[in-house]
């Protein structure tokens, strides 16, 4: 997971070095514990009127609540899987894991919004059924569960606001309490046009309604996660502007093998093999390189490999690789593109 490879010292003047801390925007223990008391304060919400809306679905012989009952269950699990990643993620590295297993918290991202896009397909899939065909709905009930739906989802969107949102875990379960808040706005207002028209295609309509909310949701945790998954810079961040930058530094050279990744949300990381000029300071050039990362993008987490230059890499004009195998550009000072 964006590992550089130890290689050896040019000239006897490289010097390799981390940061003094490794932030990860919401991993001190204070946040997480007080984000988990709002996800356990939804969670309540939520399983509780879910049991209620049975109660009453049953009673009243409404397939609409408890398909509306069938939706706030994937919102308590999306909760509970929230809940396991962050217990899961605070765990410390260990093994084979340097990390820890600070990416189940993607996990439950991804999970959820997968959730998401599955729900928005079958809702899709109803409502245009019910345009076609539609079913007698009690719009009464509706009404008022809808109505009850509402504050009770309001109640747990408040909460999970209050919790770090920059962690995808956290994202995907606000979104699913979110697309459920909307979800039931929807059915009451279709709700009221059924009890008062008798035209039961609008229920239909606000499930389509709510389908297209989940749909751009659902894409938007599956697509945030898989950046991390693969790799990718964070959102935002332009490796090659860093590079520009870094290698504008005094007394550097060329910048190369230059990764920078995330290993959690809020979390990124960075690696790079700089190369100065004969005689400079290595140990100033990494402390500036890595002030200006911390500074500029806020990367706390820092890997940097500082050699002294070759004559080979110093001359005008000759295309030379410094490392027997490169990865992506190398970058110069005034923009100068070296060998990639």
């Amino acid at each position: 997971m964006g590992d550089e490879t130890v290689r050896p010292q040019a000239q006897g003047a490289s010097v390799s070095g981390h940061s003094p801390g490794h932030g990860h925007g919401h991993g001190h223990t204070v946040g997480v514990d007080a984000d988990r008391r709002y996800l356990t304060g939804a969670l309540a919400l939520i399983v509780g009127f879910m049991a209620v809306e049975v109660v009453v679905g049953v009673v009243a012989q409404s397939l609409a609540l408890i398909s509306d009952a069938g939706h706030m269950l994937t919102d308590a699990v999306a909760i509970v899987f929230a809940l396991i990643a962050m217990r899961i993620a605070q765990r410390p590295p260990q093994g084979g894991f340097t990390y820890g297993l600070k990416r189940a918290e993607i996990i439950s991202a991804q999970v959820n919004g997968i959730t998401l896009l599955l729900l928005s397909a079958y809702f899709v899939y109803e409502g245009i059924q019910r345009l076609i065909d539609p079913l007698p709905v009690e719009g009464f009930y509706v009404v008022v569960t809808g109505l009850a739906g509402i504050a009770v989802n309001i109640a747990a969107t408040w909460l999970l606001s209050k919790a770090n949102r920059a962690s995808l875990n956290v994202e995907g379960a606000f979104q699913h309490i979110l697309n459920d808040l909307y979800a039931f706005v929807a059915t009451t207002i279709a709700g009221l046009v059924v009890w008062l028209s008798g035209w039961s295609r609008a229920d239909a309509i606000a499930a389509l309604v709510v389908a297209a909310l989940m749909l751009k949701a659902g894409w938007g945790l599956v697509r945030d996660s898989g950046r991390v998954f693969m790799e990718a810079a964070p959102a935002g961040m332009n490796p090659a502007e860093i590079g520009r930058r870094t290698a504008a530094l005094e007394q550097v050279v060329e910048v190369h093998d230059l990764h920078i990744w995330e290993v959690t949300s809020g979390y990124a990381a960075l690696s790079a093999h700089i190369l100065v000029a004969p005689g400079a300071d290595c140990h100033a050039v990494r402390v500036a390189a890595e002030r200006l990362v911390h500074d500029e993008y806020g990367i706390e987490h820092t890997t940097l490999q500082v050699d002294h230059a070759t004559p080979e890499v110093l001359t005008i004009g000759r295309q030379t690789h410094h490392c027997a195998d490169p990865h992506g550009p190398s970058h110069r000072p005034g923009g100068d593109p070296g060998p990639g």
